[in-house]
């Protein structure tokens, strides 16, 4: 049986305190301005007996929300409108949704075996809902007294590192901590000023083209070794010191060439190219704080070959590591201050894929990102969980909450995903599949 969620109330929470005059305007940068208008979204689950043990059930949305009123004072922009898609943020305190629901179903009955449609109720928006507001919080109470906290944070002001950052800051003050104890850096604008995006191509286009079917596949950290050490000997000549390729490297190598496998056209001439996104705050000069708020990233291109067989020609990682030695503090001075920088994400590329000529692989990593630090004074969540991202062959991994493990949520066609997971070798390596 579907849950059946029901709204028990919506209300619009807004800053305990008045933006000063002088921050009213938020820009967005160069970077916000090429980032799809999506929603960066999380559902985080916690069981009852976790919640009972600390709280009145009954007061925990009232905890919630004047908890995130007094976070939205530190993070203003969130409770204000985008009022011009590529432009400003005006922070006028007009506040973020929260929405309270009643959920009729046991929690296990989600967290056991997720599903796209059922987490997808336990949020505010869809991820590719346009919405004005840039944040949405929603409170889901299950019949057995569990609950998720599903929140959305709108990708145009914020990448994934920020979304966790906010939610970590809301946790740490509804359990109890002092809110002047919240650093926030909003200065993305000045460090990438932006400029004119009239021509850039937007990936957003290419959503609703397609019928995407999203699964979770689980991958042990045995097998993840295993793979790690069986890419690690594909190298020839591996430089002295240089270690086995990392454990996101390995799973994304091996699922990209189950996917070449899987889908592959017999006398196809097709150019294949793999993407992943790198985190830009570690590369600046000075270096940027984890907590710097905005959009961060930036998105490398690999192009690999394949044998007559299909097998791949190169080792992905080092080809990642080639991309990413790019990447430098050279490289973000030439990307504050040129526009030629917007050539790596080039019109020609996306026309070649629209075409067919070349077919896209792209990789996002939550990997030892503090997916699971979200503590709101009941404990860390027993499960957290995300939507599927409705783009054509993207692939999001994150950690297992224990064990050392990933969880690669893969969004494929229904027609590429129905070869994909009857893959044999596919099959062979993972433990649990899911998120239908």
């Amino acid at each position: 049986m579907k849950p059946v969620v029901e709204v028990i109330s919506t209300e619009m929470v807004k800053p305990s305190s008045s933006t000063p005059h002088h921050l009213r305007h938020y820009n967005l940068s160069f970077i916000d301005q090429i980032t799809p208008q999506v929603n960066n979204s999380m559902v985080y689950f916690f069981d009852a007996d976790d919640v009972a043990n600390k709280f009145n059930i009954n007061e925990v949305s009232d905890h919630l929300k004047k908890s995130l009123s007094q976070v939205l004072t530190h993070f203003y922009p969130l409770a204000g409108r985008l009022i011009s898609e590529n432009l400003i943020v005006d922070c006028n305190d007009e506040g973020v949704p929260f929405i309270e629901t009643r959920v009729s179903c046991h929690l296990r009955h989600i967290t056991d075996n997720p599903s796209l449609a059922d987490v997808s109720k336990l949020l505010p928006y869809d991820m590719d809902e346009m919405v004005n507001t840039l944040l949405g919080a929603q409170f889901n109470v299950f019949d057995c007294g569990g609950i998720a906290v599903g929140v959305c944070i709108s990708h145009k002001v914020g990448d994934a590192l920020s979304y966790f950052q906010f939610i970590k800051s809301w946790a740490a003050v509804t359990r109890g901590e002092p809110a002047e104890q919240i650093r926030t850096h909003f200065k993305s604008s000045s460090l990438f000023p932006p400029k004119d995006t009239s021509g850039f191509y937007r990936r957003t286009s290419t959503i609703g083209k397609h019928k995407i079917v999203c699964k979770r596949f689980v991958f042990e950290a045995s097998v993840i070794e295993s793979l790690r050490t069986k890419y690690s000997q594909k190298i020839e000549n591996v430089p002295e010191g240089q270690q086995p390729p990392s454990r996101v490297v390995a799973v994304s190598a091996f699922l990209w060439t189950r996917f070449v496998a899987a889908t592959k056209k017999e006398g196809s001439k097709q150019i294949h190219l793999v993407g992943w996104t790198a985190n830009l705050r570690p590369r600046m000069e000075p270096p940027l704080p984890e907590h710097a708020f905005g959009n961060y990233y930036w998105y490398l291109q690999t192009f690999p070959t394949l044998d007559e067989q299909g097998e791949c020609n190169d080792d992905l990682g080092s080809l990642l590591r080639q991309e990413l030695s790019k990447i430098d503090k050279d490289f973000v001075v030439k990307l504050r201050e040129r526009e030629e920088c917007l050539n790596p994400i080039r019109e020609d590329i996306f026309r070649a894929i629209e075409k067919g000529e070349m077919v896209p692989f792209s990789f996002t990593s939550l990997c030892r990102f503090p997916v699971y630090e979200v503590d709101f004074g009941w404990g860390n969540p027993t499960s957290a969980v995300p939507p599927t991202w409705k783009f054509k062959n993207l692939v999001s991994l994150k950690d297992t909450k224990s064990g050392g493990g990933i969880e690669a949520y893969v969004s494929l066609t229904e027609d590429d995903m129905a070869k994909f997971e009857r893959d044999v070798e596919l099959v062979a390596h993972v433990s649990t599949t899911g998120l239908k």
